[in-house]
């Protein structure tokens, strides 16, 4: 009869993650069933803050989340994952708590999924909103293809590196807090840039970067919904793999147009803060995150 598992040490210490843990980092997805996301694992790892708990016995990482800081004392927390040889021990708990003692003051938020969210709220976190995941191969129908009021004003184009300061400008109005340390990454991180542009200016942009078999689309800021679609029409335009977004439930007229376009309904998650009533920013132009742990 096997030797059961030991219980890991209640004093195992949490350390600063580097990019020498990114194979770690992936193999924990994988572990878990998510995608290894190596490529996404770098973005965080570089300009976010990784904590761990190394396996007492040696195989890689027990448990891990990123921290992402941004100006105006805000972070967002992602990408917590145990093992599941360690699930339901207290590890992520015990994680947590040492991401809100490292970060003090600083006010936080988290996507979280529906297994997470009762540990979140134990640990103080409020519920301020919900986003849904939406994946599939998009089909442009009559109503995506700019036939409405302002989409005949707007072009939507691939972004230039002189688009670097609007589009920093831009966000940091939508998003409510400077984020140039993860936006300056997104050339290289993401396969595919591109800005909308009425009358010359800059009114919206978005991304699509890979995750294993989809392409991701994110950020997603516009200036309203016909933006929104000009932008998402012409990214789906530019890849053969199924589009993946996770959409601020708010945004219904988006969610319908995604859905009439061949996208599927998905998971949810549940949007939620601590040491703050809300999101900064501006919600209304703010349609999908880069991605969910960057907030």
């Amino acid at each position: 009869m096997p030797s059961p598992l030991p219980r890991p040490h209640a004093d195992a210490p949490v350390r600063r993650l580097t990019r020498g843990d990114l194979v770690p980092c992936a193999d924990l997805c994988e572990d878990r069933g998510w995608p290894r996301d190596e490529p996404r694992w770098g973005l965080l790892l570089s300009a976010g803050t990784g904590y761990g708990i190394d396996d007492p016995e040696g195989k890689g990482l027990m448990a891990a989340c990123v921290v992402t800081s941004y100006s105006q004392g805000f972070a967002a927390v992602g990408m917590l994952l145990v093992a599941e040889r360690y699930a339901r021990q207290g590890i992520a708990r015990r994680l947590m708590r040492h991401v809100i003692e490292a970060t003090g003051t600083t006010s936080l938020s988290l996507y979280a999924t529906e297994p997470g969210r009762p540990l979140y709220e134990e640990l103080g976190f409020e519920t301020v909103g919900r986003t849904e995941r939406v994946v599939g191969h998009f089909r442009p129908s009559d109503s995506s293809s700019g036939g409405v009021s302002t989409a005949s004003t707007v072009t939507v184009r691939p972004a230039a590196a002189g688009d670097l300061h609007a589009i920093l400008r831009l966000d940091a109005e939508v998003f409510g807090a400077d984020r140039t340390h993860i936006l300056a990454r997104l050339p290289a991180f993401a396969d595919h840039l591109r800005v909308a542009e009425d009358n010359g200016e800059l009114v919206g942009y978005a991304a699509i970067w890979p995750s294993e078999r989809t392409h991701a689309v994110g950020p997603l800021i516009a200036r309203d919904t016909d933006t929104a679609k000009a932008l998402v029409t012409a990214l789906a335009k530019a890849t053969d793999r199924p589009l993946r977004l996770d959409i601020d439930a708010r945004h219904g007229e988006l969610l319908s147009l995604l859905k009439e376009c061949g996208l599927k309904a998905g998971s949810f998650t549940t949007v939620m803060t601590y040491r703050a009533p809300e999101l900064p920013g501006d919600w209304t132009r703010r349609f999908a995150p880069l991605t969910v742990a960057t907030g």
